[in-house]
């Protein structure tokens, strides 16, 4: 049971944090408000709506439980209609935001591959879908290369903290402390990453 509310609290939190996401990149791109709905409900739900059919997970959580889409829904109205308080927020703490987002859908993703008998490898691969899929499919609406391939280290980061919380429900570690070593992985890389710009190795 308490592993069950794990994910599910990640899954939650991690819903509204990438909701706000999607709801101020269809701001900036001039959306309107049905578009800001749009991109708030796919940046905040479709990395884990892609992780459920891969797994088998059907109908994914974000149409069987209406707490979801109402949590994406809600979060983008909210966001669209406090948009100059959001606008004035700093950069600082949006990224902060988004490495939490990031951290908390890698956890959850892996956690949840893992209960529906996922081997190790592929849990981890699950977990950083999780993360990233909604930010690419996001990109890809509004036509440019998804960020997760031209960022500060961001999938990698994703990858590293289902790693963790694999590893650690291998060894035998409680999924509560799988899960909060994980997160804090991911949040700690992706934070290191974009202070320090690191990125992985490109040509060009």
């Amino acid at each position: 049971m308490i592993h069950k509310q794990v994910v599910l609290t990640a899954d939650l939190v991690g819903t509204v944090v990438f909701a706000i996401e999607g709801a101020n990149a269809a701001i900036r791109a001039r959306l309107d408000l049905l578009g800001v709905l749009v991109l708030s409900f796919i940046v905040a739900l479709g990395g884990g709506i892609i992780r459920d059919l891969l797994i088998g997970a059907t109908p994914p959580s974000a149409i069987r439980d209406w707490r979801y889409p109402m949590l994406a829904f809600v979060t983008g109205l909210v966001t669209f209609l406090i948009n100059t308080q959001i606008e004035a927020v700093p950069a600082l703490l949006l990224t902060t935001l988004d490495a939490a987002g990031l951290a908390l859908f890698a956890v959850a993703g892996a956690e949840k591959s893992l209960d529906f008998k996922i081997n190790p490898f592929i849990a981890t691969l699950m977990g950083a879908i999780t993360g990233c899929g909604g930010g690419v499919m996001r990109d890809m609406l509004l036509a440019r290369v998804p960020m997760v391939m031209v960022a500060e280290i961001y999938a990698s980061a994703a990858l590293l903290g289902a790693a963790v919380v694999v590893v650690g429900r291998r060894l035998g570690c409680p999924p509560a402390l799988a899960a909060a070593l994980g997160f804090v992985v991911c949040f700690a890389l992706r934070i290191t990453a974009v202070r320090l710009g690191w990125q992985l190795p490109k040509i060009g």
